[in-house]
């Protein structure tokens, strides 16, 4: 028999919640998580119970924030003078803004 998994606070997790999203929702939901450098069901589990979600630099995520910024560039690159910009990538320039304002602070 194997051993029950405990988080670390050693509470058993054993119940499981699932829901559906959209194609375009479940992109934003990936990039957010890599760029937060928790796993998935960490990051979802603190943005459900309106936690703060701490991003701790590694190399996981300076490579994901170096890979977005990458793409980001790439779409800015492919709109015309700035119009055209949707909602989506306006989201993850935010996002990714705001976890490099956090990085100089500590």
């Amino acid at each position: 028999m194997s051993l029950k998994n405990r988080d670390n606070k050693n509470r058993w997790r054993n119940k499981t919640v699932a829901f559906r999203v959209s194609p375009e929702e479940d992109e934003q939901t990936e990039t957010a998580v890599r760029l937060s450098g928790l796993t998935k069901q960490d990051y979802i589990t603190r943005r459900l119970l309106c936690r703060d979600v701490m991003v701790q630099g590694n190399p996981w995520v300076y490579k994901a924030l170096r890979n977005e910024m990458a793409a980001v560039l790439e779409e800015l690159r492919r709109i015309e003078a700035g119009s055209g910009v949707d909602d989506e990538l306006m989201d993850t320039i935010e996002l990714i803004a705001a976890i490099m304002g956090g990085m100089g602070k500590d």
